[in-house]
């Protein structure tokens, strides 16, 4: 009696909590789960998609299929993925399609444009040599070069053209961009942005604004110290995609990294910082189409789903409590538990609720309440046979124990594999249903059991003498 009581303090505790957590005005508070006051973590219930709307963007690449593998597609999707999570967008979902496009959906973004800009920028950062142009450096600031990486890229480009066309608009766009005038010639990149670390937006107050401080990598730092060193006095090149952001002298060796300036605002540094931590894409993308999705179910259609859920959750806990008498009661409180335990989870997770996922939710609380039948249906069983009652309660939850792992975990294989198949392009609505039925499952092997048997001995317990001479309360 006395491991119940200690079962039933720390079942209340952990079901205060959950209560507490699944409330929706829980949402947007701020909780310090490390309990170091450093750190604190904004308690949210993502949505998906279809329950709030947001943008949906179709993205093609503009290199022909010919011209990259699959494998760089899905490299190009996970950057581009970084990216939107770099934005505060981790809800959303980026999925290749076929072999030349990416789709993007974005719940509940608030600036398409911003996010859009982000997403398709390439973000081919490089250090480009400007030494021996002297005072002609500053005046190429703001312009577009040509530099023998960009060069290599559009000759790349030329050679899987699929048409004239094409061919000539990349061709005129070479010949848009400036070259070195002391030789004519492409100018020489030092080190493209593969060689970061780590990069970062801060304000200078000697600056008097805002720039970008940078970390190199062991490669980078191979590369860039010994040219910094050599270079001192002359002048090197940071551009973007093409644009000489600044073009600063070299004043000491900088084996580590150093500082990118170009006058920019909050927002472009934030912004660049954002990208070469996620990296440049492998493919360069343009936006194939936008789409503004207003929410499929809308605030009046989740209402009612939750009106729904609520009357269908009532309905079974009337059932188990009315075919069941005092088991059913057990029943009730644990499912109750449970629900609030999977909803606590969903936050802390955090797990995005879709369609799919709020179906693979709804089947956990059938597979919840199938492990109470089988146990009750036991104990009923074992006190028809003549059981002592006490030992008929113990036998009941021991017997059905293995019935109700076996088939859980064998569920939870199965929803393992459904996740994983999820992954793949077209199929993240799989994931979202495997997720929430998998978390239910493996709830409910420890609210179907402990939770179950200890909501039971307490009433048990109390009303000992009176439920064994009603063998009715019981169901038997």
């Amino acid at each position: 009696m006395k491991l119940q009581r200690r079962w039933l303090v720390f079942i209340a505790l952990l079901s205060a909590f959950s209560v507490w957590m699944a409330l929706p005005s829980t949402n947007g508070t701020s909780l310090d789960l490390n309990f170091d006051g450093e750190a604190e973590t904004t308690i949210e219930q993502p949505l998906g998609l279809d329950l709030v709307g947001g943008l949906r963007v179709l993205l093609q690449a503009e290199l022909p299929a010919e011209a990259f593998t699959e494998q760089e597609l899905r490299e190009t999707a996970n950057s581009v993925s970084r990216r939107i999570n770099s934005l505060g967008l981790t809800d959303a979902t980026v999925q290749t399609r076929g072999r030349t496009r990416i789709l993007v959906e974005l719940p509940g973004v608030s600036d398409p444009e911003q996010a859009i800009g982000t997403i398709q920028q390439t973000a081919l950062l490089e250090f480009v040599d400007f030494g021996g142009l002297g005072g002609q450096a500053i005046s190429l600031t703001g312009q577009q070069i040509l530099t023998d990486e960009q060069n290599r890229v559009f000759q790349q480009r030329l050679a899987t053209a699929p048409d004239e066309e094409e061919r000539t608009r990349i061709e005129q766009l070479i010949a848009s961009r400036n070259v070195n005038p002391n030789t004519g010639q492409p100018f020489n990149t030092v080190m493209t942005g593969a060689g970061l670390e780590a990069a970062a937006a801060v304000f200078s107050q000697q600056e008097g604004g805002w720039l970008i401080e940078f970390e190199l990598n062991d490669e980078g730092g191979d590369v860039f110290g010994p040219y910094t060193r050599g270079a001192i006095g002359q002048p090197m090149a940071i551009v973007l995609d093409g644009q000489v952001l600044s073009a600063p002298t070299i004043q000491a060796e900088l084996p580590t990294g150093g500082v990118i300036t170009g006058n920019f605002t909050e927002e472009e540094a934030n912004t660049l910082a954002l990208q070469l931590r996620s990296g440049s894409l492998q493919i360069p993308l343009r936006v194939e189409s936008t789409q503004q999705v207003g929410a499929t179910l809308g605030q009046e259609s989740v209402a009612l789903s939750i009106q729904a859920g609520i009357i269908g959750t009532t309905v079974i806990l009337l059932f188990m409590i009315i075919y069941y008498r005092a088991l059913g009661v057990a029943a009730a409180l644990a499912l109750l538990v449970f629900i609030s335990l999977n909803l606590t989870l969903y936050k802390l997770v955090p797990v995005t609720l879709t369609l799919p996922a709020i179906a693979g939710f709804i089947i956990s609380i059938g597979t919840a309440v199938d492990g109470s039948i089988l146990i009750f249906e036991r104990i009923k069983e074992e006190l028809r046979n003549g059981t002592p009652f006490d030992e008929a309660l113990n036998e009941g939850f021991d017997r059905a124990w293995t019935s109700i792992r076996d088939s859980n975990l064998s569920t939870i294989i199965v929803c393992t594999i459904l996740f994983f198949f999820g992954q793949t392009p077209g199929a993240s609505i799989v994931s979202a249903f495997a997720t929430t039925l998998f978390f239910g499952l493996v709830i409910n092997l420890f609210t179907a059991v402990i939770v179950t048997k200890t909501f039971l001995s307490v009433i048990v317990n109390t009303a000992e003498g009176f439920i064994q001479q009603r063998a009715w309360t019981l169901g038997v």
